[in-house]
């Protein structure tokens, strides 16, 4: 208990060591983004039920699929905007739209409308990638290097803690008797509030957005000018590879998950209950341990060894697990390390994937970044599936099989982070931050 204590008292400190006049503008990030998550697992607990009890297993796995393309098309919408209008526009404007959506499926709920359950798990995909990679983008910004350096291990408490919070809130609602349309309310409200944070996070004396630079070309080359600008840039690109491999290697290693689980499932009385029993506990410890590491380690890590620490932790978390895996580890030894890789990934690894855009133009952290954070991400995903189907179908892998494969993705993924960490340094005319 002292030792806690201790450890309670040095994060208090670490916020204190804080400039006075960065303090509030962190807490209110953080807030902003704490609420945002929360509103985004208050609406996926709609969103699994929706459309499993309306389309089934296969319409919830095709769904999957639209939102990749799906975001072909959103992504040069925004990029348009990104052209003519500031951060503050931008969010103002967005979240407006999505709370209108989500009364339209509001509408479309009480109203009985088929295939909207197909429908809202493809836009759920949307809005959580997109609004997320927006409020990073407008953070990033919005405060210089230095500051961001300072500030965001403390903003992105908010963002694990978010997670926590709004899986309880969801279940409590179900458990309360709401329907989906209640529930969607109540999402919509969320994140009016949360809108209300951001537009206290505006007026900060910190907070200095920059505005749209006037660009020249067709209304087309600008709508894809986020594509262009990962295309262009050494940099970007490696970021985008890093997202990339990270998927890859986090969506095979669910599926190894999947299928261990599945398996000790089938020798029980009641594999359904084994299964969502599991999973509940398995998210629960996830998310508690992000929220740990995130208090506890993640300002200390960037204060001590800079954005390197964030970067390798972990891919090199994950090589240990998955070369485990290819030696036929215990499953009880591939939980507890699973549980500390995806800890990891929502914790530090968000850290790290915020700062990264810190040293870049302002076109390049809105428009290339949302298209990093939503299509390249939703490409991992799909070369995980490609990954998945191959070697089950035709190459008949065994689970060790694709743990040797996540080895070779996670190995690419560490020299691509050594180049990172070499390229961060390198955009500014010193060293990261220390404090």
């Amino acid at each position: 208990m002292a030792s806690m204590k201790e450890t309670l008292r040095g994060f208090g400190r670490r916020i204190a060591a804080l400039p006075k006049e960065e303090r509030p503008a962190t807490g209110l990030l953080a807030l902003a983004i704490f609420l945002l998550m929360v509103c985004y697992y208050v609406l996926k607990t709609v969103r699994e039920p929706w459309i499993l009890t309306t389309g089934g297993a296969e319409q919830k796995t095709y769904a999957s699929a639209w939102q990749a393309g799906a975001l072909v098309l959103v992504l040069p919408i925004f990029n348009y905007f990104v052209a003519r209008l500031d951060g503050r526009r931008m969010i103002v404007g967005l979240t407006l739209i999505f709370v209108a959506n989500i009364e339209l499926f509001y509408l479309g709920a009480i109203s009985d409308v088929p295939g909207l359950g197909f429908i809202y798990f493809v836009w759920v995909g949307i809005f959580s990638l997109s609004s997320i990679a927006l409020f990073w983008s407008f953070a990033n910004d919005a405060v210089t290097t230095e500051r961001g350096e300072r500030m965001f291990p403390f903003v992105t408490v908010g963002m694990t803690a978010g997670p926590v919070v709004g899986s309880k809130v969801g279940s409590w609602l179900f458990d309360a008797g709401l329907s989906y349309p209640n529930v969607l309310q109540v999402g919509a409200a969320i994140l009016l509030v949360h809108l209300g944070v951001y537009l206290a996070v505006f007026r900060q004396p910190v907070i200095e957005a920059s505005k749209p630079e006037k660009q020249e070309g067709s209304t087309l080359a600008r709508a894809l000018r986020g594509f262009q600008l990962v295309l262009a840039r050494p940099y970007i690109r490696r970021i985008a590879l890093l997202i990339l491999l990270l998927n890859v290697a986090n969506t095979t290693g669910e599926f190894i998950l999947s299928k261990l689980v599945e398996e000790r499932a089938a020798g029980t009385d009641d594999p359904g209950a084994y299964i969502g029993s599991f999973y509940g506990d398995f998210y629960f410890g996830v998310n508690l341990l992000g929220v740990l590491l995130q208090v506890f380690v993640a300002s200390s890590l960037v204060r001590r060894f800079g954005i390197k620490s964030l970067l390798y932790t972990l891919p090199l978390i994950a090589l240990v697990n998955y070369s485990l895996v290819a030696f036929g580890v215990a499953f009880s030894v591939f939980r507890v390390i699973k549980t500390a890789e995806n800890a990891s990934d929502y914790s530090l690894m968000n850290n790290a994937k915020a700062m990264l855009w810190l040293r870049t133009s302002r076109e390049e952290k809105y428009a290339a970044k949302q298209t990093v954070d939503t299509l390249i991400y939703r490409l991992g995903d799909m070369l995980a599936a490609a990954a998945v189907y191959v070697g089950t179908t035709q190459l008949e892998w065994s689970l060790r099989a694709f743990g040797l494969f996540n080895v070779a993705v996670i190995s690419v993924w560490l020299g691509v982070a050594w180049l990172l960490a070499r390229s961060y340094a390198q955009q500014g005319d010193e060293e990261p931050t220390k404090f």
